[in-house]
């Protein structure tokens, strides 16, 4: 499995706020990795709209946590992103292969899958967020 561009921009952002422990701005996010300012308005946008952030208007506001990152479980987020994800159409539809009715690989990749949402489903945000000091040493490869 390979994840968007999108959902690896959503989750760093996540891990941004985690981080800072304060609100933070799209400027501050897009800044910090390196990334397109329009890039991370979209993500942030859907973000909010999933509920993983709150966007807050006016002075003083900006970005914050929808929840507390204990609460927040990475595979949750891949999902919301990525939708659906199976290795094959087989796993997710019927009626897409000759085989299908005898196939034992059908089986297989379907554990496969499960075994991996369950694994990203148990790590939490912030079981992977780096510490507000190594966030604050972090430098922007050029």
């Amino acid at each position: 499995m390979q994840l968007s561009l999108q959902t690896d921009y959503a989750v760093r952002t996540l891990m941004y706020l985690a981080a800072r422990q304060e609100r933070a701005t799209i400027d501050d996010v897009a800044s910090f990795y390196g990334i397109s300012r329009a890039h991370i308005a979209k993500v942030v946008n859907q973000l909010a709209r999933l509920g993983f952030v709150r966007s807050i208007r006016g002075v003083g506001g900006g970005l914050e946590l929808g929840r507390a990152p204990e609460e927040l479980s990475i595979g949750a987020v891949i999902v919301a992103f990525e939708g659906p994800m199976h290795l094959l159409d087989c796993v997710g539809m019927s009626n897409v292969c000759a085989i299908e009715k005898f196939c034992k690989l059908k089986g297989v990749l379907a554990e496969a899958e499960r075994l991996q949402l369950e694994y990203l489903n148990s790590i939490s945000l912030a079981d992977v967020v780096p510490t507000k000091r190594q966030l604050t040493k972090a430098e922007i490869p050029s």
